[in-house]
């Protein structure tokens, strides 16, 4: 079983920065792609970025430019910097993790951290 823990969310002004930091814990055997998915009130969960196990990442368009995902596999630990944030990049954010064992791949979520951009 593998778990995933958030941290770093919070309340700031838009404009401002945060880093979200989502670290895999537990039976851990290979940790492949991890990424960040958001929900706002109201709407569906959406893909933030995701970043496979070589470092390729993928972004939203909404956030491109502006959010950056990096890993660190020694840690099995991915981050989030968030920079320009604008009050829709309200949301609760969830942490997303690939694990593979011999027996097959399991996917995994962490419990969600709360981001609120104030205009």
């Amino acid at each position: 079983q593998v778990q995933l823990v958030e941290s770093g969310g919070g309340l700031v002004q838009a404009g401002g920065s945060l880093r979200l930091t989502c670290q895999a814990s537990g039976s851990i055997f290979r940790i492949g792609a991890m990424g960040w998915y958001r929900q706002a009130p109201g709407k569906q969960r959406e893909l933030v970025a995701v970043i496979t196990s070589d470092s390729s990442t993928n972004y939203a368009d909404s956030v491109k430019g502006r959010f950056t995902l990096s890993r660190d596999n020694a840690k099995n630990t991915v981050y989030l910097q968030m920079n320009s944030l604008k009050p829709e990049d309200t949301a609760v954010y969830y942490c997303n993790a690939d694990h593979t064992t011999w027996r097959g791949r399991n996917n995994y979520w962490g419990q969600g951290t709360q981001v609120t951009v104030s205009s």
